[in-house]
């Protein structure tokens, strides 16, 4: 089942995205650390792993449909911050780009009446709900804390395991 040479393009470069983001949580985690925030720079790294896991089920659709796989160049994620709330301020920043990313080729396959692509894209949908969320409900806790309590964030997040907030299932 071929897909067109605009989505093939589309999701190497979402490849792409996915690694870059998966850097930034890196740098993110390693800032955390350095500050001695132990669980943060934990979820940070669960986080960065998960952005790997998005590249990889992207690359394993292009294998799977046929389509030639070509990742670019990874560009630099930054890796200094002023403060907690900056650097848990441009994970939110990141989630909220790559949704974009991901809207945009859920548009082109719409677009192309590629349907096989649409239901695969449909998981990366769903998935930004959730890092949103989670990211904004991380931010929020940050801010509520302030720079003298962000103790107070890391007993939060150890109480509710490696995600900010209690899981949401069904």
């Amino acid at each position: 089942m071929p897909i067109s040479k605009k989505m093939q393009d589309g999701i190497n470069q979402q490849i792409v995205n996915e690694l870059f983001s998966s850097n930034a949580y890196l740098a993110i985690a390693g800032y955390m650390d350095s500050q001695g925030l132990k669980v943060l720079a934990a979820h940070y790294l669960e986080q960065s792993a998960e952005e790997r896991t998005h590249a990889m089920k992207l690359l394993h659709y292009l294998l799977d449909v046929g389509a030639s796989l070509s990742i670019g160049a990874i560009p630099e994620p930054q890796n200094k911050f002023k403060s907690v709330e900056e650097a848990v301020k441009s994970a939110l920043d990141q989630e909220e780009i790559v949704t974009t990313q991901i809207n945009d080729l859920m548009g082109l396959a719409h677009t192309q009446k590629d349907y096989a692509t649409v239901s695969f894209l449909q998981w990366f949908v769903d998935e930004q709900v959730e890092e949103i969320s989670t990211a904004s409900e991380l931010l929020q806790l940050v801010r509520l804390a302030g720079s003298e309590r962000i103790l107070l964030v890391e007993d939060r997040l150890m109480k509710t395991g490696t995600a900010p907030l209690a899981t949401k299932e069904p």
